[in-house]
Formats: structure tokens, C-alpha cells, sequence
């Protein structure tokens, strides 16, 4: 068995090359995964937004069966985070921000799964998300207050030497809001995939040995179903802060 460099489960792999008049629309590994995760969340948003599916089977029952819950947990879940952070006007965001929260949470999970991608550990896919999102919350707040939007560079009661100051500094802040927001998604995701491909190299490595020593490798195949664990909770907790971070900004800009 060959084993691969840490570094290498996050190469993006054309898997289909395709070019039409000298562009480029390969399919590749991260295509089918992005894919893979809006599939499965408009597929869970089909089958539980009628009270008939297209099945002519009832998607929503008195007495919950599992699947009915697990829905009805996410959705609370959102919903919660969007009424807690958002005061006004809140409704009207729970469908974008669940959209938003599925994506990444299936994004997140599918990406533990062996010789699978994992497309939030690029930064083009975290930026994409973070910039856009925060472009959106711009032309909204700048809709709703004119040019009454740019106080929020400008501190009251200040001084306009201090202004001088204060403008450029608020101003740096107030963009370094989208990048910080892609790179903790980006950073986390990989460092804890990158961390699992060392531990479950180390722990074959072991295994391929022939003498008393392999019985070595119990240690860091714990170590690595440990560290499964702990990456299973990043993956959550990263969406959780994602969306958290995403109603600030939106409750800032209202």
C-alpha cells in the first residue's frame, strides 16, 4: 500500500478533463464533493418542506420517527442561533442561514469520510463564502441606512484629529471581519485532517512491522479514533461559530 503525504488529501483532481475554446471544465474531485453536499441538503430540504413528497408518502407525522427529528433538531438548532442574535426582522434570514449552515456541516462531515474531499479546507471555497455573505450584509445595511453606514467608522463625540486615527483603524477592522471568518473555517479543517493523515500514517506504518513491536501501533490507533472524535466535534463546532459569527454581522449591519 502506497502511503500519501499528509498534504496530498486536499490536491484537487481533475477526474474528467474537459476544455471548451481554451477554458477549462474538467470535473474534478472537488466539484463531485460540493456537489455531493447540495444534493443532500435541498434533497433533506425536498423531502421535508411538503406535507406529500413526491412519493405520495407524508414527510411530517404526529409521532416523529427518527429522521423527522434529526430535521426538526437542525432546523430548531438554526433558528435558536437566528432569534437569539437577530432581533429584528429575523424570519426572513432562517432560509439563507440554514442553507448556509447545511452546506458546511455536510461539507465538514463528508470530508472525514475516507478517501473522500474536504472542500472547506480551501481557502477559495471559505473566502467565497465569507466575502459574499458579507458583500449581501453590506448592500443590505447601505439599503436600509445610506450613507448613515459609514458612522460606523466614525466613533461619536470624536475629534477630527482623532478621527484621522481612528477612521483607517475601524475601517481595517471592520474588513479583516470576512477574513478572519474564511480563515478560522479554512485553518481548523485542515490542521485536524492534516493531523489524522500523520496519526493514521504512523498507526500503519506500525501494523506493517512483523515483530513485538507492532503491538505499538495499539497506541496511536487509539490515538486516532480519539482524534476522529475530536475532528467530528470541530466539524460542528466550526458551523456552529460560522453561523453564529454570519447573525452578528448581520445584526450589526441593522
Amino acid at each position: 500500500m502506497i502511503l500519501l503525504a499528509p498534504l496530498e488529501q486536499f490536491q484537487i483532481l481533475s477526474l474528467f478533463t474537459l476544455k471548451i475554446f481554451g477554458l477549462d471544465f474538467s470535473i474534478t474531485n472537488f466539484l463531485i464533493i460540493n456537489i455531493l453536499s447540495l444534493i443532500v441538503v435541498t434533497g433533506i430540504i425536498f423531502f421535508n418542506s411538503f406535507s406529500h413528497n413526491y412519493l405520495q408518502k407524508s414527510s411530517f407525522f404526529f409521532i416523529s420517527n427518527c429522521w423527522q427529528r434529526l430535521f426538526e433538531l437542525n432546523s430548531s438548532i438554526v433558528a435558536q442561533l437566528i432569534s437569539d442574535i437577530i432581533t429584528t426582522d429575523n424570519e426572513k434570514y432562517f432560509p439563507f442561514i440554514s442553507l448556509v449552515f447545511n452546506f458546511i456541516l455536510f461539507s465538514n462531515i463528508i470530508g472525514l469520510i475516507p478517501y473522500t474531499f474536504t472542500s472547506t479546507s480551501h481557502l477559495f471555497v471559505t473566502f467565497l463564502l465569507s466575502f459574499s455573505i458579507f458583500i449581501g450584509i453590506n448592500i443590505i445595511t447601505i439599503k436600509k441606512y445610506g450613507f448613515k453606514t459609514f458612522g460606523l467608522f466614525l466613533p461619536a463625540n470624536t475629534s477630527f484629529f482623532l478621527a484621522l486615527v481612528l477612521v483607517p483603524i475601524e475601517f481595517v477592522s471592520y474588513i479583516a471581519k470576512p477574513v478572519s471568518l474564511g480563515v478560522r473555517l479554512f485553518i481548523n479543517l485542515m490542521a485536524g485532517h492534516t493531523l489524522l493523515k500523520v496519526i493514521a500514517g504512523f498507526s500503519w506504518g506500525m501494523l506493517s512491522l512483523e515483530n513485538y513491536i507492532s503491538f505499538g501501533s495499539v497506541i496511536p490507533m487509539i490515538t486516532l479514533v480519539v482524534l476522529f472524535g475530536l475532528e467530528l466535534g470541530v466539524a460542528l463546532i466550526q458551523t456552529y461559530v460560522f453561523v453564529i459569527l454570519i447573525c452578528i454581522y448581520i445584526q450589526d449591519g441593522s
